[in-house]
Formats: structure tokens, sequence, C-alpha cells
């Protein structure tokens, strides 16, 4: 239990750039290439998302 309630536990993150990949075995790094793989969609989602609202509202203020 937390000291204190209000801070949030921090989260690892599944995967850091730069560390040694020798001490993984093949199933762990499978692991984190479909969570990379997941991350990127999820950025490129966010990507066309703003540009399409950019778009739309330069069209509206032209």
């Amino acid at each position: 239990m937390a000291i204190f309630d209000d801070v949030p536990p921090t989260r690892k993150p599944v995967h850091e750039i730069g560390i040694d990949l020798s001490l993984l075995s093949a199933d762990e790094l499978r692991q984190r290439i479909e969570a990379l793989r997941t991350e990127i969609a999820r950025l490129e989602e966010e990507i066309e998302t703003k540009t399409s609202s950019k778009a739309a509202a330069e069209q509206f203020f032209r």
C-alpha cells in the first residue's frame, strides 16, 4: 500500500530503447515487437486524427 493514496503507481515500460537484448528470449522479443507495433498503430491513428482535424479547420476558416 502506498503511503500517499493520491500518488498513482508508476508503470514499468514494456520496452526501453537501447537495453541489452541478449538477456531476452525469442518469445520476449516477439512480445515486445508486437507491443511496439500496437503502439506505432496508435500513434499513426493519432496523427491521422490531428491531420484531419487541422484540414477541417483550415477548410472552415477559408
